[in-house]
């Protein structure tokens, strides 16, 4: 984590989803936190879980930012009083557009690719010809991009931000430096197209 804010991300996701590889107790997550620097903003990643089990995370870890990824409806999200993101998974035949109307009160729209029974992290990227341009400023793009995709991305979607794990990932849950640098050195060239 730490090493992601000194290659100069803006958020750090911690994964509270305890079928993920990525999973991390909130003990973890607090050393975690402890060690990044002011201004990263830390979010807490939920799949379904609870009401009582995202505030008993709260109660223990100072998260900025909720993100949920499972079937939580809006008024699920909201209940805490946090700003929270949204993850949509894309797929043939889903309109966003309604979507983002359901969802309007997010501070943000995560679009990653569906995969049956899945809630993400997969690897896979999906159709970005889906995304309506008019969702572009709200959009997070997640699902597939790499060190080599990310520029791509960034140029073609025009997204407000962009999530990254598998991708930087030398084996599921371990995260590779190099590329990490690489993938954020992709955001700035990305960028640069704005």
């Amino acid at each position: 984590m730490a090493v992601a804010a000194r290659l100069g991300a803006d958020a750090i996701g911690l994964v509270f989803y305890e079928p993920s590889p990525r999973a991390v107790t909130t003990a973890q997550a607090r050393a975690l936190v402890r060690a990044l620097p002011a201004f990263v903003s830390v979010v807490g990643l939920f799949v379904d879980a609870a009401a009582e089990e995202v505030q008993r995370v709260l109660d223990e870890v100072p998260l900025d930012l909720l993100q949920f990824h499972g079937n939580e409806l809006p008024a699920d999200c909201a209940r805490f009083g946090r700003p929270w993101l949204k993850a949509l998974a894309v797929r043939p035949g889903v309109d966003l557009v309604p979507l983002s109307v359901d969802y309007r009160d997010a501070a943000g729209l995560l679009l990653d690719a569906y995969e049956p029974g899945r809630p993400g992290g997969t690897g896979r990227a999906f159709d970005w010809g889906q995304i309506p341009a008019a969702l572009s400023g709200r959009i997070i793009l997640a699902g597939g991009l790499t060190p080599e995709k990310v520029a791509g991305a960034i140029r073609r979607v025009r997204p407000y931000a962009v999530d990254v794990s598998s991708g930087v990932e030398a084996a599921k849950g371990i995260k590779d430096e190099a590329k990490m640098a690489a993938f954020m050195q992709g955001v700035r060239d990305g960028d640069k197209s704005r």
